[in-house]
């Protein structure tokens, strides 16, 4: 039985804020999960409680940390008008 690969996606979550936080995982439901029990990273720790407001799939775990690094690297407006044309 061969297992198979899970895709990366990169996201991004909304914290209790307002601020947007941005990562990468190969398996979304569990990167959840450990964000909302504050496992998650020290960024969102402090900012529980945090909602899911952005998805994108990824080939390859390369273009995904890119992907992320380009989303970090936009300004909060333009992080809020990706947000608003959708997912």
């Amino acid at each position: 039985m061969t297992r198979q690969r899970a895709g990366w996606v990169v996201y991004m979550l909304r914290c209790r804020d307002d601020s947007l936080y941005t990562g990468v995982t190969t398996d979304l439901a569990r990167r959840l999960r450990a964000h909302a029990a504050g496992r998650g990273g020290a960024y969102t720790r402090a900012r529980r409680p945090v909602r899911l407001v952005y998805v994108e799939g990824q080939g390859s775990r390369g273009s995904a940390l890119r992907r992320e690094a380009q989303l970090k690297r936009l300004a909060r407006p333009a992080k809020v008008a990706l947000l608003m044309r959708g997912w």
